[in-house]
């Protein structure tokens, strides 16, 4: 038998879920993101596929959704719910016989299988997800974690598509470098300056030029992502994280140090319980701070010494919200908690389960 990856993708997970919750909204153009109220501030965390024809898309301001969807149904984020839909999709794709399972994500994964009919294989993948769940996935197969990985896309919703060496270049060749996993907007414009705009050209981009604009080792990676090359080795290692954050947008503009300084400490209050609960201590503290109307800084300070205390982070956080000496109202504020390392360090046998996102 043959080794294969399988990539898994869950279709229009949060939507998918909560018209699941509401049958009535079945067909209906639906909007998951904030606290589901369009004149917040809040981005949108997964659009229905009826609301993407609208031109709805993950990460759009509520506010523009609304604008291109008046008729959309909003509605809040539920994440205890979402959570443990996302477990009950991964408890199945791990008891599939001989699979090794890859947590991506609460809504995706990679899975390893050994087998000569990969393409049943997947479909096998849909059905048991489908009857443990209720909801629809798509999968990718590929020959690597690259090729799994975009196929996915080219099979939604609901599909199944193959991508392999032998096709690769057949299906993906003429299609825009952003097709590639791996690859934005920044990235492609970086690419097209050098005359490199579809994924043939990038696969036949020398090593040379891609290492003089993108450094000796991130140039030849985004190199073989033109030729779908890459790993094919799918790791149920449990994640260990590494940080653990926190970032609110708020409503009304934060317009003095005072209302900065308290939201801060909240901030921190919360990212020492995260590092309780992981039993390792921050080491450093990132700040990110968004000025209106969208003008973000992220800053990192290593503290004297590993602390739980979260006056000293947030202390800390603020000293570097000082330092930029910006008196522009703030929009968002995020504070994140470096820990320091597990022992025996990241690459040792991992103890800590996987907390996925959307």
């Amino acid at each position: 038998m043959t080794a294969w990856v399988l990539h898994v993708d869950m279709d229009q997970f949060l939507a998918a879920v909560e018209i699941q919750r509401h049958p009535e909204l079945a067909g209906k153009p639906v909007v998951v993101g904030g606290r589901g109220d369009p004149t917040e501030r809040a981005v949108v965390s997964t659009a229905s596929y009826e609301a993407r024809e609208y031109g709805v898309r993950s990460g759009m301001p509520l506010k523009i959704a609304v604008k291109r969807c008046p008729d959309a149904v909003f509605l809040p984020v539920d994440f205890p719910v979402y959570e443990a839909v996302s477990a009950t999709v991964m408890q199945t794709l791990r008891e599939l016989p001989g699979a090794v399972v890859e947590v991506l994500g609460w809504d995706e994964a990679f899975v390893g299988i050994d087998t000569d009919e990969p393409v049943g294989s997947a479909h096998a993948v849909r059905d048991a997800v489908l009857a443990a769940t209720g909801l629809h996935c798509s999968v990718g197969v590929g020959d690597t974690k690259v090729r799994a990985k975009v196929a996915t896309d080219l099979g939604k919703p609901r599909g199944v598509f193959q991508l392999t060496r032998d096709n690769w270049l057949e299906v993906m060749g003429e299609r825009p470098v952003r097709a590639l996993w791996g690859i934005g907007s920044q990235t492609s414009k970086r690419l097209e300056a050098h005359g490199i705009r579809t994924v043939r050209d990038l696969s036949a981009a020398s090593d040379e030029v891609l290492a003089a604009e993108f450094g000796p080792n991130t140039g030849p990676h985004i190199g073989r992502l033109g030729r779908g090359v890459g790993s094919a080795t799918v790791d149920d290692t449990p994640w260990v994280a590494r940080a653990h954050g926190h970032e609110t947008t708020y409503q009304r503009d934060l317009t003095t140090v005072d209302q900065v300084r308290n939201a801060l400490g909240e901030l921190a209050a919360l990212v020492v319980e995260d590092l309780q609960g992981e039993q390792r201590p921050c080491q450093r503290v990132h700040l990110k701070i968004r000025f209106a109307p969208f003008f973000t800084v992220t800053r990192v300070r290593k503290l004297p010494a590993p602390t739980y205390d979260a006056a000293v982070i947030a202390d800390t956080a603020f000293a570097l919200y000082t330092k930029l000496a910006d008196e522009r109202p703030v929009r968002l504020l995020g504070v994140r908690g470096e820990m320091v390392p597990p022992e025996g360090g990241y690459d040792a046998p991992r103890t800590h389960g996987r907390r996925g996102g959307p």
